[in-house]
């Protein structure tokens, strides 16, 4: 039986014909001249430059039931492709009800569906078991740290991930291992065996990750002429949606499936692209022209979100980039309101200006839901989290766990808990291997079995191991670094104060080491938040001031206490949305503030030294300007804590590529001016006194911090907290009932 004849028997095809098409005038009278242009292009090549808000996905399904119904073409010859499942779904419902039939035979999916798809219906022709599994990226490690201990490779030498993402890269590129060739490199040989080993056992035992189920797709087409030539002829046309976030495999295989006969209509927004860190290229989106011929640019800049002034700002900063396809956002809507952009004294200042900014706009008009918080890096999120809980304000964290509940968080916490408890089992059970030291699963169950033979504890059971030879060679060696690191803790967690031991936690442990090491965004932020870790430490030690006996343990519990006040969106509905720019492509809010906005933190300090690295945070800063409807909000701190240690921080140049025109400066409630010694103020705000009795710029003295001045403070009665900075040691936010504070 042909190839055809077998798919179409398998999906129960019919021919049939479709509905009686909807006229012209109802299909077009809701659409702008460009989107109408975009919708009724004739057959061909078409390149839909969509920018932000401007209704692509509507134009998109539009033009597939204008393909349907204006052309009678068949729903089984249409391909289109979406981003994420939840969109191709959504695509699906609104396409059938658009138009009156159902729309069997269309593929409609993300590339990795589509590609799913394929590998079920032939199996066979890919060398596959019919039951072949998928296996996700936790499956994937699990099968890479089986290998290194084959090959007997010490992870502290290799770390599984980068294993891991060495392999997803090169499928990611089309190479096979058999296919690489390197140097004399003992790491590049290791890796390159690695990869060869693990194609072995997923070929072995029909396992299928993510990235190979596209190449693996992408190579029967490339190989079996038979079925390259049915695909070719079944689709006559392609629609992609989200081209700019297309990598290097996924446009070869719309290339191999797509002749000079289909019509392939690809919509996206060149600006838009921000995920090269994880292999999209936005090559692809600029190569189109060049690669099919006959193209048809449509550009959608009518804009239905956002402000004039919004936009404006957006598209006055994204000319900043080189080698752009080209569009000017524009709206129908009135200026709006001008671009806040305000200077905060550091961290915590910003933290309460957007806490004030917040209550404002609800006590007015609004509600939470209405507004987004937006940062460049997760560690960010502790102090707009803290500021926000002590103001009663709900939130939640979108696309992402609240700073407590991260793993690495909860992984130094353990250490910590380890250093002035070790009966701790719970603590000792998540980071004995964490990170790897070659204590495997086996090994621990070993260390468990004897816990519960002699009734002892895990740290006495690893002891017993040790003393009496019950594990030897490599684990051995794994389980005496991870004893002296604990002992060494120990010892510290006595000698120094609570943000010395965490600052020490995160070194010894290997943790901070382990993350900088790996490449990527994530292991970036991960990295980011340990250090964010010593910040909140000194924060904790200072607001608490002597009313604590032991800060460690105290500081122990409030991270607890805090991991646990889980917020649900489904629980807190009417919340503050907070999120990383990168989560909130997709998004859009009545009110936006984008925090964080300083020369190294955004842009951040690794796109320094790469102009491509620079204009992808630069298109990452336009998408966060983009979500904001009607109000826009923009922070930056003079001075940020890193590390436990105060930094000048200089404003974003995005800030400065912005029109002075289209912003409102907004100044902090003291304008202080850096001079030595300490700080002189610009202006007294007696006038502005706290019910205490403090006021703004007011010189006090702390018994323990010295000399200082007061650059804040929030709350009433026992529940007022007061912001210094002092002379000596920095900010610190101190509660006035136990800061034993005096008038200078």
């Amino acid at each position: 039986m042909q190839i055809k004849a077998i798919i179409d028997t398998m999906f129960g095809i019919m021919h049939t014909e479709p509905n009686a098409p909807i006229s012209l005038a109802d299909w077009l009278k809701n659409l702008n001249p460009a989107q109408q242009q975009a919708v009724t292009a004739p057959p061909g090549n078409v390149l839909i430059l969509a920018g932000a808000g401007s209704g692509k996905t509507r134009v998109l399904v539009q033009r597939i039931a204008w393909i349907v119904n204006e052309w009678h073409s068949s729903p089984y010859g249409i391909l289109a492709v979406t981003f994420t499942n939840k969109a191709a779904h959504e695509m699906k419902a609104r396409l059938e009800h658009i138009i009156g039939h159902g729309l069997h035979g269309m593929w409609v999916g993300t590339f990795h569906g589509l590609s799913h798809r394929l590998l079920r219906l032939h199996w066979r022709e890919c060398g596959l078991p019919e039951h072949f599994q998928v296996i996700d990226s936790d499956d994937q490690l699990q099968i890479i740290r089986k290998i290194f201990k084959k090959m007997n490779i010490n992870e502290d030498r290799i770390e599984p991930k980068k294993a891991q993402s060495f392999i997803n890269r090169k499928k990611d590129e089309g190479k096979r291992a058999k296919s690489l060739h390197y140097s004399d490199s003992l790491y590049d040989k290791n890796m390159q065996e690695i990869y060869l080993q693990y194609e072995i056992q997923c070929e072995e035992n029909g396992l299928v990750d993510f990235a190979e189920l596209l190449l693996k797709a992408f190579e029967i087409l490339q190989q079996n002429e038979e079925l390259k030539l049915h695909y070719q002829e079944r689709f006559k046309h392609f629609l992609v949606d989200e081209f700019q976030d297309t990598n290097g495999i996924q446009y070869q295989w719309l290339k191999i499936l797509t002749t000079k006969a289909a019509s392939v209509t690809v919509v996206g927004d060149d600006d838009q692209s921000i995920y090269g860190w994880r292999g999209a290229k936005i090559e692809n989106i600029q190569a189109f022209e060049h690669d099919y011929k006959a193209v048809t640019v449509i550009r959608l800049e009518q804009n239905y979100r956002s402000t004039s002034t919004i936009l404006h700002a957006a598209n006055a900063l994204i000319m900043n980039n080189d080698a752009r396809l080209g569009k000017t956002l524009w709206t129908e809507s009135g200026a709006g309101e001008l671009i806040r952009v305000y200077c905060a004294f550091n961290e915590e200042d910003e933290a309460l200006y957007v806490v004030r900014q917040i209550k404002k706009y609800v006590e007015a008009i609004g509600s939470y839901q209405e507004i987004g918080i937006l940062y460049r890096s997760n560690a960010q999120s502790r102090v707009l989290e803290e500021a926000l809980l002590r103001a009663g304000i709900p939130y939640t964290i979108y696309g992402g766990l609240r700073y407590f509940e991260r793993a690495e968080i909860k992984d130094a916490l353990a250490y910590l808990r380890l250093s002035v408890n070790l009966q701790d089992n719970a603590a000792i059970e998540r980071i004995i291997n964490m990170p790897p030291r070659g204590i495997g699963d086996k090994s621990f169950e070993k260390i468990k079995e004897i816990s519960q033979t002699q009734e002892c504890s895990l740290w006495q059971a690893v002891e017993l191991c040790i003393s009496k030879n019950l594990i030897t060679g490599r684990i051995r060696a794994g389980l005496l670094d991870f004893m002296d690191t604990i002992q060494k803790l120990q010892t510290l967690c006595i000698e120094v104060t609570l943000p010395i031991m965490m600052e020490n936690v995160i070194q010894l442990s290997g943790l901070l080491r382990y993350y900088k090491e790996q490449k990527g965004e994530r292991a970036q932020n991960r990295a980011e938040n340990l250090e964010e870790l010593v910040n909140a430490t000194f924060d904790f030690e200072a607001e608490q001031g002597e009313e604590i006996s032991s800060s460690t343990i105290a500081f122990l519990a409030y991270a607890a206490l805090e991991g646990g006040e889980r917020q649900s969106t489904k629980d807190n509905f009417n919340a503050v949305q907070m999120m990383t720019i990168h989560s909130a492509k997709g998004l859009e809010f009545p009110v936006v503030f984008i925090t964080g906005m300083e020369e190294s933190l955004f842009p951040h300090h690794f796109s320094k030294d790469s102009t491509t690295a620079l204009e992808e945070e630069r298109r990452l800063c336009y998408v966060g300007i983009t979500r904001a409807k009607q109000q826009l909000f923009l922070c930056y701190a003079e001075k940020r804590r890193l590390f436990g240690r105060d930094e000048e921080r200089f404003p974003s140049r995005f800030i400065r590529e912005i029109p002075t025109a289209l912003i409102e400066e907004n100044t902090r409630r003291v304008k202080v001016e850096h001079q030595d010694p300490g700080f002189s103020f610009v202006n007294d705000l007696r006038q502005d006194a706290h019910e205490s009795g403090f006021y703004l710029g007011q010189r006090v003295k702390h018994p323990k911090f010295g000399n200082g001045t007061v650059v804040d403070y929030e709350g009433h009665g026992d529940r007022t907290r007061i912001h210094v900075h002092f002379d000596m040691c920095g900010n610190k936010w101190l509660a006035l009932s136990f800061a034993k504070l005096e008038a200078v």
